[in-house]
């Protein structure tokens, strides 16, 4: 069973190249999170917001990872964080070519 992570937040910027330049460290240690099997970068400059959609291998480690970011984002003065854990239909999923 895999579940996905569904994260999103306020966020000003940087955006394009320069987001990617200055989150790159943070994007190599959210690689070694336990139970990550990956995670898809979310943002929208228009609306102010960034976030994630993240798959994990069982539900716990989503669970620990949201804890762990949410207090990690709170730390820069980021709230709120809307965190939310979805358990994923495979069969489904692979009908619509889900990356699974």
């Amino acid at each position: 069973m895999s579940y996905i992570l569904q994260v999103d937040f306020p966020y000003t910027g940087p955006w394009g190249d320069e987001m990617t330049n200055s989150m790159n460290e943070l994007a190599q240690s959210i690689a070694k999170e336990p139970g990550l099997i990956w995670k898809i970068w979310t943002v929208n400059d228009q609306t102010n917001e960034a976030g994630g959609i993240y798959l994990f291998d069982t539900k716990s480690s989503a669970e620990t990872y949201l804890a762990m970011h949410t207090t990690r984002l709170q730390s820069f003065g980021i709230t709120p964080v809307h965190g939310k854990i979805f358990e994923i239909n495979q069969d489904l999923s692979k009908i619509n070519r889900a990356p699974l």
